[in-house]
């Protein structure tokens, strides 16, 4: 019989890992590309060098939000791809798309930085996050229905993979929602909502996250 190339394509999962991370690595990196020391002319006293480091804190703090953010689903795919015992073509290019919507991180996270108390810019970055989560969700979902999970992991262990996703993405979209009030309140929202999902499951009552 025939043989088609899509049926031995996308099949290597080590071959997807390592673009992962070096994707993942790749914008961490430009992340802090952002950050640039004070103008060394500018700069005549303590005060002024003071001054200027508090001029740049907001980018800091963006800087900070979105490696989390990184960090997070980078842990997130890494936990998805260990559960599979093969890939296909479909799953590769799902895999694909979701890289696609975190090389966008390091471009929301500078237009926030620099606009830091518009609510554009923040629904902007909420919406990079929105369809991160939703790429991420969506190669899992077919993951499961395409039968490329192992056969020994629980279906409990697989339900706790939907619900991470769909609780931290409704939890995000809480923060949004705040900047009607002020971009600050989203900005902090988001925050705390990362460090729960980055240190709660040691911390009661966050265990079940």
């Amino acid at each position: 019989m025939p043989r088609f190339y899509n049926e031995i394509a996308g099949k290597n999962l080590e071959r997807l890992t390592a673009l992962s991370d070096g994707v993942f690595a790749v914008a961490m990196t430009l992340l802090v590309l952002d950050l640039r020391a004070p103008a060394a002319e500018l700069i005549h006293s303590e005060t002024d060098l003071w001054t200027a480091l508090g001029n740049i804190a907001p980018r800091l703090l963006t800087y900070a939000m979105s490696f989390l953010t990184l960090g997070i689903f980078w842990v997130g795919q890494q936990v998805q791809l260990n559960m599979l015992t093969r890939s296909n073509r479909d799953y590769t290019w799902l895999q694909l798309g979701f890289l696609l919507t975190i090389t966008l991180v390091p471009f929301t996270t500078a237009l926030l930085a620099e606009f830091l108390t518009y609510r554009a810019a923040l629904i902007v970055y909420w919406f990079n996050i929105l369809i991160i989560g939703v790429a991420i969700y969506a190669s899992w979902k077919y993951a499961q229905s395409a039968g490329l999970v192992k056969p020994e992991i629980p279906r409990e262990i697989q339900i706790a993979l939907d619900r991470r996703v769909i609780i931290a993405q409704s939890l995000y979209a809480v923060g949004a929602a705040l900047c009607f009030f002020s971009t600050w309140w989203s900005i902090g929202f988001i925050v705390t909502v990362q460090l729960i999902y980055a240190i709660g499951p040691k911390v009661r009552p966050f265990t079940w996250l």
